[in-house]
């Protein structure tokens, strides 16, 4: 069981301790508006409209469609969350900001936007800080020890619900097979436009390339880059296989994606109304695990079926290659204590797996 889901089945206190770090607020939007352009949503007296990057077939939009589904039912028609897919509310950094002046009621935004607001964040967002999707889940909606980092922007009128696994990061390139630091020497590879990030590509052997997603399959094509590194529904979906046949599990990153709000407008609502809104989160993290996880192996088959190549190489020397940026960047106790307790899940988890056997 889920570290997460044993603190929810635990005592009043924790529970109270939850709906403050996790709960979150919402303005009103008129229930069907801009239903063209979300991805539908039962009708409601309000329709929490959530901004999300990517296509409505992904699984954490799925996941939050049907909990507005639920939502509905179990408020009777009070509530519903509607997913506004594919930037249609502004790109993520954008919408971080109109969560900020209530313009928009949620969105799903990438972790290494939030380190902008507060840099403790990098904690959860280091190389090789995960051992696995489970661990990353097991961590990231465990209020003992995320919740005084999400509570920490609330005064920046944010407030963080809670976070989703976004699959596993490895390397992919148009030159050949990554199976040591050594094979990046000299390529290029597209990251997400952070420092942390072109820093960590630069350690792993690669010159890290920062780069909006819309350019990376242009740019492998016409050579001004050699790969990219994300998920395998990414590298699929997204058609990097294409210009870019060689994905190497590095399994070097796991970025969570942050559930966000404002907070004034969700404790606006009722104290049943949020906890049934929580409630349906939980299980909102459940499904999209299961789906992510899905759509990942399909991705790969179809990635495959299509001519891409998949290597397996020794993850050690390149985790032992990043290294260095836990001192660069892990520059507050917050932040170390943070990663330390992230670790300690790893261990504990390990400890477990190692008595079933």
């Amino acid at each position: 069981m889920r570290l997460r889901q044993l603190a929810a089945a635990g005592s009043a206190a924790l529970v109270a301790v939850v709906l403050t770090a996790c709960g979150a607020g919402f303005t009103t939007a008129a229930a069907g508006a801009g239903a063209t352009e979300g991805a539908g949503a039962p009708e409601a007296e309000r329709v929490f409209k959530v901004a999300f990057n990517q296509n409505a077939d992904q699984p954490e939009a799925v996941a939050l469609t049907r909990l507005g589904e639920r939502l509905a039912e179990r408020t009777d028609g009070r509530y519903s969350v509607e997913v506004y897919p594919n930037e249609t509310l502004g790109a993520q950094k954008d919408t971080v900001e109109l969560v900020q002046s209530g313009a928009v009621d949620l969105a799903l935004v990438a972790g290494s936007l939030l380190e902008n607001i507060n840099a403790d964040f990098v904690a959860l967002n280091m190389p090789y800080v995960y051992d696995s999707q489970a661990h990353q889940e097991a961590v990231l909606n465990d209020p003992a020890i995320t919740g005084d980092l999400y509570s920490s922007l609330e005064e920046q009128n944010i407030r963080v619900l809670g976070g989703f696994s976004a699959g596993v990061r490895s390397v992919y390139t148009s030159a050949h097979p990554i199976e040591t630091p050594a094979d990046l020497a000299g390529l290029k590879i597209r990251v997400m436009e952070t420092d942390t990030n072109s820093r960590m590509m630069d350690l792993m052997g690669g010159v890290g390339t920062p780069m909006g997603q819309g350019e990376v399959y242009t740019a492998i094509q016409s050579g001004v880059i050699d790969g990219g590194e994300n998920n395998e529904s990414i590298y699929r979906n997204l058609k990097h296989d294409e210009v870019a046949p060689y994905y190497s599990y590095t399994n070097h990153l796991m970025i969570p994606d942050y559930l966000i709000t404002n907070p004034a407008t969700f404790d606006a609502m009722s104290e049943a109304d949020r906890g049934v809104f929580l409630e349906e989160l939980e299980a909102a993290y459940d499904e999209s695990s299961r789906l992510t996880t899905e759509v990942m192996v399909s991705s790969q088959q179809a990635a495959e079926e299509a001519g891409a190549e998949f290597s397996s190489p020794d993850v050690e020397p390149f985790r032992e290659a990043v290294a260095p940026l836990l001192d660069e960047k892990l520059t507050t106790p917050a932040s170390r204590q943070l990663y330390d307790r992230t670790r300690a899940v790893a261990e504990q988890m390990a400890g477990r797996t190692e008595g079933d056997r």
